[in-house]
């Protein structure tokens, strides 16, 4: 009787199992007789959002629509948005256009992968709920090459054994890295460790143990890939401990369509007083950081003509970042700086242009950014970058180019409002030399050298 009870989970499991791979082997038939193209399909469900992550997924599309004439794409969104409206926004927030048709498969489970529902074991609960999310994508079209490039490695397995795909991966960052363990074992606060916790000896040690048993977990999944690109050398060394595929782990770095953003005269800048950042309204992106930094650089100058001002510039997923906006304007009212900064979402690219060309410095703020899609962008446009000294801006982008200077670095609130008062008081000649540098020191970022590296790894699975 026990040894029917112990067995029975198992049963269920094979059954289950059984029933799932026979669906898709009848679905991949029927697709086969009607479809003699090869078929790859993109699993991003937020692919409307707008950010640097979803211009990765649509120049991937592009690469591989200029590469391959007879490879059809689909693409897995969890956005109600019509598939034109879609295409309309990649045009008009990235400038990229499609060559062929492609397919939008709807998700309805989207919401099980929002960190909203799971105010305790996020990561854990999202990864799960990706599952299911992951499942329904299967079971709606069953393609012969899996991409996924929103980081959900617990997809893998799914397409790998009960779709028979390969698998590629896209990692803009890894969902669990030995930094978020290093914060719980030191008891540091975090955007992934909150204070109650780090204040705990008890909740952080059980915090620690939860994160070890994950990143093995995560490990395990993630090493289903067949192929393995990520964005920087940040993201590159925290996979290759994770997943351990070096053999089959490429640096991609994101394609940053810098050719319009080069065509703006570097002398534009000279005599601008307004300071912007690019990044979307995410809690990691900490523009309560830029807000702060930039009140205390105002009070250090005390200007009476013509002050700075800081233009905030992002897109926005869903009500949290609608209500991260709101708790930013409060903020500013707070701190009596409300006609100073102006907040300005969903901007399309000809308006982020106007912007940039208003403006003398960038600012970015996020601890451990993965790569920095924005800064770059900036870079290229002839602002001089002010950047958190960390992750991808400090391994991969503001560093020095030709023994020169490229742009600042910066880690808390003093060093930044300290950095952006250094830059204020520069003379001309000075920033020029550092806008001449950081532009060109850019080209390795294009969306050409994308599409190169992108087709270069990808072409390891055989079409």
């Amino acid at each position: 009787m026990v040894a029917i009870i112990l067995l029975m989970p198992c049963l269920i499991i094979f059954f289950v199992s059984f029933v799932v791979q026979l669906y898709v082997f009848l679905r991949r038939s029927i697709i086969k007789r009607s479809c003699k193209e090869t078929t790859i399909a993109f699993f991003h469900p937020y692919c409307n959002a707008g950010g640097g992550g979803e211009r990765v997924l649509w120049a991937a599309i592009c690469a591989v629509q200029k590469q391959y004439k007879d490879v059809h794409c689909v693409v897995y969104s969890g956005d109600s948005v019509p598939a034109a409206d879609i295409l309309n926004n990649v045009e008009l927030r990235f400038n990229i256009k499609l060559l062929r048709k492609i397919d939008i498969i709807y998700l309805k489970s989207r919401f099980l992968v929002e960190a909203k529902y799971y105010p305790f074991f996020t990561l854990l609960m999202q990864s799960l709920g990706s599952i299911i999310v992951g499942l329904e994508a299967l079971l709606n079209y069953v393609p012969d090459i899996y991409i996924d490039t929103m980081g959900y490695a617990w997809t893998f397995p799914i397409f790998k054994y009960l779709g028979f795909c390969r698998v590629v991966a896209y990692v803009h960052f890894p969902t669990i890295s030995t930094d978020m363990l290093k914060n719980v074992q030191t008891r540091t606060v975090s955007v992934n460790n909150r204070k109650y916790i780090s204040n705990s000896k008890f909740f952080s040690f059980c915090k620690l143990i939860y994160y070890q048993i994950f990143a093995f977990f995560y490990g395990l999944v993630g090493r289903r890939a067949d192929v393995v690109m990520v964005n920087s050398s940040w993201t590159r060394d925290h996979i290759l401990q994770l997943w351990k595929k070096p053999q089959l782990t490429f640096t991609v770095y994101p394609p940053c369509d810098v050719s319009e953003f080069n065509c703006i005269p570097l002398e534009i800048h000279d005599g601008k007083t307004q300071i912007l950042s690019i990044a979307q309204f995410r809690p990691e992106k900490n523009h309560e950081l830029q807000i702060r930094a930039f009140h205390t650089f105002l009070k250090r100058l005390n200007c009476t003509t013509k002050p700075p001002i800081l233009v905030l510039i992002g897109s926005c997923r869903h009500d949290e970042d609608y209500q991260r906006v709101q708790m930013l304007k409060k903020l500013c009212s707070e701190l009596e700086i409300t006609k100073n900064v102006e907040i300005k979402i969903n901007l399309s690219f000809q308006e982020i242009i106007k912007e940039m060309k208003n403006s003398f410095i960038a600012l970015h703020t996020m601890k451990e950014e993965h790569f920095g899609i924005g800064i770059v962008e900036c870079m290229s446009a002839g602002l001089i970058m002010i950047a958190h000294n960390s992750g991808g801006p400090k391994m991969d982008i503001v560093i020095d180019y030709n023994g020169k200077k490229t742009g600042f670095l910066a880690s808390d609130l003093n060093s930044f409002a300290d950095t952006m008062e250094l830059v204020w008081r520069m003379n001309s000649r000075d920033l020029n030399e550092i806008r001449i540098n950081a532009r060109q020191s850019v080209s390795r970022f294009s969306s050409n050298k994308f599409e190169t590296t992108f087709l270069s790894a990808f072409q390891i699975i055989p079409i």
